[in-house]
């Protein structure tokens, strides 16, 4: 008997001990895809699709050291810098830009540095005093290739701590001054992808799983043997993250209002991996196509007892001055490439998870952004990003200097997973350089 045909956007179903529905979308499997690598239809009858593009935007709060971040020399044979090395094992798949201007940013107002750079960075408009002058361009790029899923977007964060205000903790916004929060509580956005928890699931004597067992059963056995295990490897990947999240202390499930002079103590690196570990998730099981990531919040308080740096918190890194400006640098230097770290996690996750011909990078784009070029100086010229994916004509394994803006930047991103832009605030053209 040949195996079956599934649609690609196919779910395990079931409810829960306390009656809430859970909902296990299935990953990538072969019997989803002919030969060519296009996904079947949901109906018969209809014409199947090529796998679908995803757009991710990561944002990292108060800059870089540009001296430690930014490659001096161009081209393919371009030597990582200290921030960048975690990519060694990912060049081919990512591509360093710099030049980038962010032009609103630059300009006098309301508020401080940091909310005027933020609202032009992320939307291209200026700062209205109380949040951003426009839609974000991931809301705008959910708008064009968001809607037929189930979450048109998602929002993620991880390290709370900021200033405080709407600026400063959100970086997507659906309209002027309309924030669309970060989920920062790995628990809440396990609920969003899978179903609500239980106390049984909280104390690890029961599992979402556990919902959906027999039905999965039965499905494993009308699979090929790849497939199968495939399905196996899935449902056992968010066992992992169910355990990963009981573990957490009871104080990790709640949000920080105010943070107090210490800091916030959590395990912020395992949190992110989680996060990022949920967003792979989301993407393979077909939830949502479009995803924003602040992994540290714009001007941020966050602490790095991880990295040995405790006397201070990271906006304050950020402006050591005087006798300690060298060691401001080498702080950065080592805060950026945490920074970097986790965002190769993510992009090596994307790279292991099999689609269709592929992988889940090769359909996607993700674009890893900056406050600031240089963080003691709030510079908003120069800026760098990384660009990572292979969806469309996307140019990898380069280092490329461009004239233009994160505007520009994001139009030429938009068009190559599908959702192009006319007009984008600050915009004058396209990034030739980002394009094959």
């Amino acid at each position: 008997m040949s195996a079956p045909r599934l649609a690609r956007r196919t779910f395990l179903q079931g409810i829960g001990f306390a009656g809430a529905a859970v909902r296990i979308g299935l990953p990538p499997l072969a019997c989803m895809f002919n030969s060519s690598g296009t996904a079947y239809a949901a109906r018969e009858g209809l014409v199947g699709t090529t796998p679908e593009t995803r757009f991710v935007l990561w944002f990292n709060g108060n800059g870089i050291p540009e001296r430690y971040w930014i490659p001096r020399d161009e081209g393919h044979e371009y030597s990582l810098t200290p921030c960048l090395s975690p990519l060694a094992r990912l060049r081919d798949d990512v591509q360093i830009l710099s030049g980038l201007d962010n032009p609103n940013g630059q300009t006098s107002g309301v508020g401080n540095g940091h909310q005027r750079t933020m609202s032009a960075l992320m939307s291209g408009e200026k700062y209205t005093g109380i949040g951003a002058g426009g839609r974000s361009i991931d809301q705008v790029v959910a708008r064009k290739i968001g809607a037929n899923s189930r979450f048109p977007s998602l929002q993620i964060g991880v390290c709370q701590e900021s200033f405080g205000t709407s600026m400063q903790r959100n970086m997507s916004w659906s309209a002027k001054n309309r924030a669309l929060p970060p989920e920062v509580i790995p628990q809440k956005l396990f609920d969003r992808l899978f179903g609500t928890l239980d106390e049984g699931w909280t104390t690890r004597k029961r599992s979402v799983l556990d919902a959906v067992r027999e039905q999965a059963r039965q499905l494993r056995s009308n699979l090929g043997r790849e497939d199968s295990r495939r399905v196996d490897e899935y449902l056992t990947s968010i066992s992992d993250i169910e355990r990963s999240i009981a573990q957490f202390p009871a104080e990790y499930a709640r949000n920080i209002e105010a943070p107090d002079a210490g800091g916030d103590p959590r395990d912020y690196p395992r949190i992110a991996k989680l996060q990022s570990d949920l967003l792979v998730h989301a993407f393979a099981s077909g939830q949502t196509r479009v995803a924003s990531y602040m992994l540290t919040k714009c001007q941020g308080l966050t602490r790095f007892p991880w990295l040995g740096l405790s006397f201070a918190r990271h906006h304050e890194y950020s402006h050591l001055g005087g006798s300690h400006r060298n060691r401001q640098q080498e702080v950065m230097r080592d805060i950026c490439r945490w920074h970097v770290d986790e965002f190769a996690y993510l992009v090596a996750k994307l790279k292991a998870t099999p689609e269709g011909a592929g992988s889940l990078l090769d359909n996607s784009a993700l674009l890893f952004v900056h406050e600031h070029a240089e963080a003691n100086s709030h510079k908003n010229s120069g800026g760098a990003v990384i660009l990572a994916g292979h969806v469309g004509r996307l140019k990898t394994g380069h280092h490329t200097r461009v004239t233009g803006t994160f505007a520009d930047l994001y139009r030429t991103v938009a068009k190559e997973v599908g959702a192009p832009v006319d007009h984008f605030p600050t915009s004058y053209g396209m990034i030739s350089g980002a394009t094959a």
